[in-house]
């Protein structure tokens, strides 16, 4: 019997982390990428390629923190809780700059702004039944396999309370096979839940272990492929003046202090701007703010959240006019001449970014435009759009809405600047 011999280890110092999290060790043959380590940390790994996998921390850094949560390295839904706040603060503040970089811009950033543990009020779960029970929870990292969740240290304390019943309820809504998400928000009135790719059909029985299961979660409504099935109250949310009524599974943003931080820099770039458009709207997080000085036009293609919005809109007292509209702004951005009516634009896109818009507010003479993005990559691109336009890079402020995780907020403030003559 041949022996087999252990692995080739190697010593390694991480220098930085990468996009995605990773600590990366330069070496002669090139980056080593080192998941779970931190910069200044001395390791001993082995290597695969321009992959190492950590054996062990022979001298730590300074910026290494111990995880707070148990499922930490096997779960997919985190990447940097062996790091310390500042050194999370330095990296995310270094993607937004790097990015912006990579698109010929010196961009003018301002301090991060930080979110806190147990803070965050929207999640996806993923939810499977297995030979062993139903696991509910996050991806591994990297893979399909479901983490059964125990404890978030990301989530607001509501949801995490809800995980033991949550996992009940899907036992009641999955197949044998595939797999469902689950989207569970926190609101002003309880917790909702909207799950897609449930079983198909439902028998009287299965209804009423569904409603008898969410009424003991403490679930104010459930929905099944966006179609409510149970309620109890309706999940609402207040954005300045107006309290807005949630659509099932519709975009909000994931932490309420990085909301309101958000909020305060867009209405302050807005200053005394007296029409604004609100693009990529959603149910009128930026909106009803703006709207307590300024006439806003709102235009999204989630028609159920234009129609939220235009609901609260009517019971909203103490605010100027609001219209709102859905619109595909990615097909049918607003042209220069309908821009010309608004002294401010804010746009808040998905991942994507907004090019097609990008490309007509540069032809524009708005006088202020604030970009909103969670994907520094789309967002960098759009200034240098809007810079080439002719406009001029006020300040980038990012926002660590997405604790532990490689994503990070940003919002950029341009101005026009005036002609002479």
């Amino acid at each position: 019997m041949t022996d087999i011999a252990p692995p080739a280890t190697t010593d390694a110092t991480i220098a930085r982390l990468g996009t995605h999290g990773d600590g990366i060790a330069d070496t002669p043959s090139g980056p080593l990428y080192v998941a779970y380590t931190a910069p200044g940390d001395h390791i001993r790994c082995t290597r695969d390629g321009a992959r190492g996998h950590l054996v062990d921390v022979i001298t730590p850094s300074p910026d290494r923190a111990v995880p707070l949560c148990r499922h930490f390295t096997i779960c997919g839904g985190c990447a940097t809780q062996h790091v310390t706040h500042a050194a999370e603060a330095r990296w995310k503040s270094a993607l937004v700059r790097t990015a912006f970089s990579q698109h010929g811009i010196e961009a003018p950033m301002s301090a991060l702004i930080a979110s806190a543990p147990h803070t965050r009020r929207r999640a996806v779960f993923a939810a499977r039944r297995t030979n062993s029970g139903v696991v509910f929870g996050f991806h591994e990292p990297q893979g399909h396999a479901i983490v059964d969740l125990a404890e978030c240290p990301i989530l607001a304390p509501a949801i995490v309370a809800t995980l033991p019943a949550l996992r009940a309820l899907a036992d009641a809504l999955l197949s044998r096979s595939g797999e469902a998400h689950v989207t569970v928000v926190e609101t002003e009135t309880g917790v909702d839940v909207a799950v897609t790719g449930a079983k198909p059909t439902f028998t009287v029985d299965d209804r009423s272990a569904i409603s008898e299961r969410a009424r003991a979660a403490g679930i104010i409504r459930l929905s099944l492929e966006g179609t409510p099935v149970f309620a109890t109250a309706e999940p609402t949310l207040t954005f300045g003046r107006a309290r807005v009524a949630v659509p099932p599974g519709v975009f909000l943003q994931a932490v309420p202090s990085a909301e309101a931080a958000m909020t305060g820099l867009i209405v302050k770039a807005c200053g005394k701007s007296k029409r604004i458009a609100d693009l990529f709207s959603g149910l009128g997080t930026f909106t009803f703010p703006l709207a307590a000085r300024a006439e806003v036009a709102a235009f999204d293609n989630d028609r159920a959240a234009i129609e939220a919005l235009l609901a609260a809109v009517k019971r909203t007292s103490g605010i100027k006019p609001v219209t709102a509209r859905v619109r595909d702004l990615y097909s049918d951005p607003l042209s220069a001449r309908e821009l010309a009516a608004f002294d401010a634009v804010v746009f808040d896109p998905p991942r994507a970014g907004a090019d097609a818009q990008a490309q007509r507010l540069a032809k524009s003479q708005v006088p202020v435009v604030v970009a909103v993005s969670c994907a520094p990559g789309s967002l960098a691109r759009d200034v240098r759009t809007l810079i080439d336009g002719g406009y001029a890079l006020e300040s980038v402020t990012p926002i660590d809405q997405f604790l532990f995780a490689p994503h990070v907020e940003a919002i950029a403030i341009l101005t026009r600047p005036r002609k002479r003559g």
